[in-house]
């Protein structure tokens, strides 16, 4: 199964988990064989511990697994990219992704801009659970009526942009036609994991 793998002199090689909805990068860890074996075998991403020498099942003490959607190798066979399903933060620090530090500074990194619309799903997500007094969000999970009205004004300006503005125009009236579907999904908890696969599903 692994022939076109090249493990390095311990029999290990990298794998990146990578949201696969969002492209967010998780985590970086490192397979062998056996630990490969059973992320196949599980659909739950398993790894190495070089510090240990043992086999891990990512999440198998904080309960934060990696669900395998897909595997991928690169070009020289030496390194891997997990495509996953987080069911939480990926880092033992309780962060989303390990990678949540920028060299040379103290400063959170900015979100990369494929990750923006997970992002909004997120705070949407936040908005609807904390329920923030004033929240503009949270006026328009709580009156559907008001979501599709906001749509169908945003959708006639950022044609009527489209036809008569500059080029900047129309992303600010796109923006707001995403978002506010984006509120709309998440009011009937419709997540745009959903969607991109409906659009996935229609290619070619």
């Amino acid at each position: 199964m692994f022939d076109q793998l090249a493990f390095d002199e311990r029999g290990l090689i990298p794998v990146v988990a990578q949201d696969h909805m969002s492209g967010e990068v998780l985590t970086l860890a490192y397979a062998n064989e056996e630990s490969l074996k059973l992320t196949i075998e599980t659909g739950e991403m398993h790894f190495f511990s070089r510090s240990r020498g043992k086999l891990w099942r990512k999440g198998e003490e904080s309960g934060n697994v990696l669900r395998l959607r897909q595997l991928r190798f690169d070009c020289d066979g030496d390194a891997l990219v997990a495509l996953v399903e987080p069911t939480g933060p990926a880092c033992h620090t309780g962060e989303r992704s390990c990678f949540y530090r920028k060299l040379g500074s103290e400063m959170p990194p900015e979100p990369a801009l494929h990750e923006t619309l997970a992002a909004l799903e997120r705070t949407l997500r936040s908005r609807a659970a904390e329920r923030p007094e004033g929240s503009y969000t949270v006026k328009l999970l709580d009156d559907p009526e008001l979501i599709g009205e906001k749509i169908e004004e945003e959708a006639e300006e950022v044609v009527r942009a489209a036809r008569e503005e500059s080029d900047e125009r129309v992303a600010e009236e796109a923006a707001d036609v995403l978002y506010h579907l984006a509120v709309l999904l998440a009011s009937r908890e419709v997540p745009q994991a959903a969607v991109m696969e409906v659009l996935d599903g229609r290619r070619g």
